[in-house]
């Protein structure tokens, strides 16, 4: 089960602004008629209970939304940008991924129907209708369209299950898993047999609850070893754990210790779920003939929330008592969990990733020259003709009222200087 996967997303531009005038007979007094360019279309992410692996995005890494189209004349608008919508499994994080390495988490899609704009699209220019005032009756500027995010974000899937089985290698685990549910997970005599997490569906009657079989952990898992940072985070959102050890093995104390170590240093918080010991393997006669000492050695064990089970995968013996007792700890998990009302999916809020913006207006690039990164001024430059001398004075107007001005002045701009803006670039007067 592949359970990470690195994704490009890229939204789409915005729709340049137009400058335009309306020239008609029957208008004489039209006055500017250029549109605002469309927003570009977002890459959004939504949580699909129906999807259980993120398989599909090992060959299909990449998305990309439609840009918004410019504006016309007569003060028609642009059309928006189509978003697009990718369906992830419900439990998915969203990690922006920078360098191969996790830098950041953005977004944890955990309900069904949540959805979060993982790339959100440029802004559409405004047209030069919109630069009209009381005083500016004939603007010349216009906005080009604002560029849609580019992100690569690594998206982590912690399966959504209710029972956890942990344990050593060859414990038993998978063999369980198989016996009480329809999962067949591959299994062999050797160590780390099972290379990924295995989901199967536990049915008793009318109940049923998901169980995930947690590839072996060994000492060290908590830091890595074993790839056991890989299996545990998938512990963290299960409600009951049933641990497996195998019985025929020498000191079985010290196994159950090991394990619900690693468990505590990797998330305290795991040591306080609920938690089953099932002793596996009593078939054999080295396990059945120790039962009351392996009791015994456990009577003031600490660590454990309930009683333990004597079973075996092969012969099925106790199986049925533990399934009971799976069950019963999860309905008192969820009858002590505070109740939650139903939100409708209409209403479940959209996540949005907070961008952190610059907040530079000016710089003074290696050869000293000035350059403005003002973002609207910068859209403006582009949008606008500035070969015009009437364009540019009501560019310079612009400059004075976003404060770009000032911060040139404050940057030491003298009279002169050439000032970069966009691919335009004028003398300082």
């Amino acid at each position: 089960m592949l359970d990470s996967a690195v994704i490009e997303v890229r939204a789409g531009n915005g729709g340049h602004g137009l400058v335009a005038f309306i020239r008609e007979a029957l208008l004489p007094r039209g006055g500017p008629g250029g549109g605002d360019g469309g927003h570009g279309g977002d890459v959004i992410l939504v949580a699909d209970k129906a999807i259980n692996t993120l398989t599909k995005f090992h060959w299909q890494p990449h998305f990309i939304a439609k840009n918004g189209t410019k504006g016309d004349g007569h003060v028609r608008n642009g059309a928006q940008g189509e978003s697009v919508e990718v369906s992830v499994p419900v439990g998915t994080e969203v990690w922006l991924w920078e360098d191969a390495e996790d830098k950041e988490l953005i977004g944890d899609l955990s309900q069904h129907g949540q959805r979060m704009i993982v790339a959100e699209g440029g802004r559409g220019g405004w047209g030069n209708a919109h630069f009209v005032t009381a005083t500016h009756q004939e603007p010349l500027l216009a906005e080009a369209g604002g560029d849609g995010e580019i992100r690569r974000v690594r998206l982590n899937l912690k399966l959504l299950a209710d029972v956890g089985l942990i344990g050593m290698p060859n414990a038993g685990k998978s063999s369980i898993l198989t016996a009480i549910s329809a999962a067949r997970p591959k299994v062999a005599d050797y160590p780390f047999t099972t290379l990924e997490p295995v989901l199967g569906v536990v049915e008793a009657g009318t109940q049923a609850f998901v169980a995930v079989d947690i590839p072996g952990l060994i000492e060290g898992a908590h830091s890595g070893v074993g790839l056991g940072d890989e299996f545990l985070k998938h512990v963290q959102r299960t409600r009951v754990l049933v641990h497996v050890v195998d019985g025929s093995e020498d000191d079985v104390p010290g196994r159950i210790k090991a394990i619900n170590s690693e468990i505590t240093q990797f998330d305290p918080e795991l040591a306080k779920k609920p938690q089953i010991l099932a002793i596996n393997k009593l078939d054999l006669d080295e396990v059945s003939v120790l039962i009351d000492e392996i009791k015994e050695s456990l009577k003031d064990f600490d660590g454990l929330h309930s009683e333990t089970f004597f079973v075996s995968a092969a012969t099925y013996d106790g199986l049925d008592e533990l399934k009971q007792a799976m069950f019963h700890l999860l309905r008192s998990s969820y009858e002590n969990e505070p109740p939650v009302s139903e939100v409708p999916e209409e209403e479940i809020p959209v996540l949005r990733p907070v961008v952190r913006k610059s907040t530079e207006v000016v710089v003074r690039e290696s050869d000293g020259q000035l350059r403005i990164v003002h973002a609207k001024a910068v859209r403006l430059a582009k949008g606008s003709n500035l070969d015009s001398h009437e364009a540019r004075l009501q560019f310079h107007r612009r400059l004075d009222q976003l404060k770009v001005t000032k911060a040139l002045k404050t940057a030491g701009l003298e009279s002169g200087d050439t000032v970069l803006i966009g691919n335009w670039e004028f003398d300082w007067d």
